[in-house]
């Protein structure tokens, strides 16, 4: 639920995503006026609105419904607003920009059975602590410390909180995995599959993994990226463009087009961070004083990469 008093916050309670893909819309919506107005460029620029990128594979559903066939693109460029950076400033790199996004579900089955008789049951919730425990081993002993990478548990399930003396068959345990290297990826995986495994078995319980792979990692190619930090340069001064911005370990689902077609993905700085409004935080709000550099910068790559020759 949103926090905010003006006027044009959610009118929905429970209802509100912070992470201001409306201004990204407006963005895009500024650059088909103007490319549409002044036609200063020669060829074709695809402007996409991708739908659903906050879990649901929006970019996913276009490049199965044929995307890059109905529109062929040579190149492809994206940007998002960051509250870390003011406003006025750009921040890309020409490698990881943000990191693969994985979700894994371990269920442990046990024997339940009454709290006062703990001896006659298997109690998963005891192997689903030892396993919690565990799991934040994974990048502390097997991630060489010069790569990046995250395991968080965030949902724990079991018993019922109304049934203080039943200790439940099931726990449920649900996380993230956040990763750059594929290697380190399936690392964490085997190891993930292994602990919990072994670990509910010394238990005499059992564990079962799931592990899915929603998004890669989002990796700009150092063309077209060191392209992007020209082109802002340009707009913006060298001086407001940051060439090293260190990658995120949040995930995008850009990073699918990535795959298909080089390209580069950006931050737009948009301020905000340092009083409390962050990306999926109840306080965000989009700052529109960012809309005309996120347009014009956008507009000046199809422009700049695309030249009209006389």
């Amino acid at each position: 639920s949103e926090d905010n008093a003006f006027d044009h916050r959610s009118s929905r309670p429970g209802l509100m995503h912070g992470c201001g893909h409306d201004g990204h819309t407006a963005i895009l919506l500024g650059v088909a006026r103007y490319l549409a107005k002044t036609r200063n460029f020669d060829g074709t620029a695809v402007l996409i609105f991708q739908p659903a990128e906050e879990g649901l594979g929006g970019a996913r559903a276009m490049i199965e419904d044929g995307l890059f066939e109905i529109f062929p693109c040579n190149e492809i460029y994206a940007l998002h607003n960051w509250p870390a950076l003011p406003a006025g400033k750009v921040g890309i790199n020409p490698g990881p920009m943000m990191a693969a996004s994985d979700r894994f579900e371990i269920v442990i089955e046990g024997r339940g059975g009454h709290g006062a008789h703990p001896y006659l049951t298997i109690d998963p919730i005891v192997a689903a602590g030892q396993i919690i425990t565990a799991t934040q081993s994974i990048v502390a002993r097997n991630v060489n410390p010069l790569d990046s990478a995250v395991v968080s548990i965030c949902s724990v399930q079991a018993g019922n909180p109304g049934a203080m003396s039943v200790i439940p068959r099931e726990a449920r345990l649900v996380g993230t995995v956040r990763t750059f290297r594929r290697t380190v990826q399936e690392m964490i995986e085997n190891r993930l599959r292994e602990l919990s495994s072994s670990i509910a078995a010394a238990f005499g319980a059992t564990a079962t993994l799931t592990y899915e792979r929603i998004y890669p990692a989002t990796i700009n190619t150092p063309r077209e990226a060191n392209f992007v930090a020209d082109v802002a340069s340009a707009i913006l001064g060298k001086e407001n463009v940051i060439r090293d911005l260190t990658p995120s370990m949040g995930a995008e689902d850009f990073s699918l087009m990535l795959q298909g077609r080089p390209g580069a993905y950006f931050r737009l700085g948009q301020g905000g961070a340092e009083s409390g409004c962050i990306l999926h935080s109840s306080s965000y709000d989009f700052n529109d004083s960012v809309i005309p550099i996120g347009a014009g910068i956008l507009a000046a790559i199809v422009e700049r990469s695309m030249p009209v020759v006389d």
